[in-house]
């Protein structure tokens, strides 16, 4: 007997307690990957009761999972739908109790303009086809309104511009109900403004609007993102006021312009 062979292969190896190999390799995932960017195809989605997030990320041939946690989600840029093509970025997490890794994702971008024009269409189709944009839908605008209702950022050119116009034209009553015109918080603000304005009493402290704008300048396809979400079509779709589109430019077009009841090709 060769007393160089090693009788058993293996035995030289360091032995490990369960608990040491799970820290051992939750420490590699955590520290060795950190902070990542991740393309994929968003799967399943689960927004908890507890406010945090649970989505799958997926390719043709592996699913990783992701969480969001509640205090992260108003940062994450974009929600996640099932179907949509992401960037999702984060940091990689591990437990050893339960053997598994995921990614505690931070920031979710839609994967180009092409995944975001497809997505668009998705909806738009969607929407269209519940009767949101139907013409006999449509309220008439108020010849002579005595109050105006503008939604937009209360800073920056759009609502200098509409100001001025009134002014100059047509001098009347104006409320300004300010939100975020771009990034995760706008859609939400801009849903909110529409439906804050529509509860208002008529002859109340606070004067009803007889007509509401929603209005913002131009921009890039992801910066105008926010009127492509769903809740802001639906809230201009369901206003009682009637309401005009003044998002972007000639060339830009966005969701709200279909449900609103007229659109305006420049905020001015």
């Amino acid at each position: 007997m060769d007393l160089l062979d090693d009788p058993v292969p293996g035995s030289n190896t360091p032995e490990f307690s369960v608990s040491e190999i799970a820290g051992r390799v939750k420490k590699l995932i955590e520290v060795e990957l950190g902070w990542v960017r991740i393309k994929g195809e968003v799967g399943r989605v689960v927004l908890a009761r507890s406010g945090h997030l649970y989505f799958d990320l997926k390719d043709e041939r592996n699913v990783l999972s992701c969480m969001t946690w509640k205090g992260q989600v108003p940062e994450l840029g974009t929600m996640p739908e099932e179907g949509m093509e992401v960037v999702a970025e984060g940091r990689m997490t591990a437990s050893g109790f339960q053997s598994k890794f995921s990614l505690n994702a931070q920031r979710i971008a839609i994967a180009g303009e092409g995944a975001l024009m497809a997505l668009l269409e998705k909806r738009k189709k969607a929407l269209a086809a519940e009767g949101l944009f139907d013409a006999e839908r449509k309220k008439p605008l108020p010849y002579l309104p005595e109050v105006i209702g503008v939604v937009t950022s209360p800073q920056g050119a759009v609502i200098r511009d509409i100001l001025h116009r009134l002014r100059d034209r047509f001098p009347r009553k104006v409320l300004i109900w300010p939100v975020a015109v771009q990034g995760a918080a706008c859609a939400p603000e801009v849903a909110r403004a529409i439906e804050g304005f529509n509860a208002l009493t008529p002859g109340g402290a606070m004067p009803r609007p007889d007509l509401l704008i929603v209005a913002r300048g131009g921009g890039s396809v992801e910066d105008l993102w926010g009127f492509n979400e769903e809740v802001v079509a639906r809230a201009a779709a369901a206003s009682d006021i009637p309401l005009i589109s003044a998002v972007g430019h000639e060339t830009d077009t966005t969701l709200i312009d279909f449900a609103s009841d007229q659109r305006a090709p420049t905020p001015t």
